[in-house]
């Protein structure tokens, strides 16, 4: 089993910026996707970003709200994966989580159905 947690989420002003941490534990795992998505009140959860862990060259995928705002990393060395979130706007106001598939190859999906493993979620506000 693999367990997710994630962290760095708070309330911030328009055009400011945060940065979330999804730390991996458990049966970790040295390749695969881990995905960041979001859900806000009343609205189905989607995919933000997407990155292949493993690799030195590990390869992005963002979806279009996000591009050139969101940047997402790997640390290996912690089994972690950030989220750097500039320019925040009050549409990226939700619950923010990671999940992980270990069992994908270096092409990554973005959709809620090909990620067994999820985190508890972290809040994200954006104030206008």
């Amino acid at each position: 089993q693999v367990q997710l947690v994630e962290s760095g989420g708070g309330s911030v002003q328009a055009g400011g910026s945060l940065r979330l941490s999804c730390a991996a534990s458990g049966d970790t795992y040295s390749s695969g996707c881990v995905a960041w998505f979001r859900q806000a009140p009343g609205k189905e959860r989607e995919g933000v970003a997407v990155i292949y862990v493993g690799d030195d060259d590990s390869s992005t995928y963002y979806v279009d709200s996000v591009k050139g705002r969101f940047t997402i990393s790997q640390d290996n060395a912690k089994n972690t994966v950030f989220l750097q979130m500039n320019s925040l706007k009050p549409e990226d106001t939700a619950m923010y989580y990671c999940a992980a598939d270990p069992t994908s190859g270096s092409y990554c999906s973005i959709y809620v159905r090909d990620f067994g493993y999820w985190g508890q979620g972290t809040q994200v506000t954006v104030s206008s």
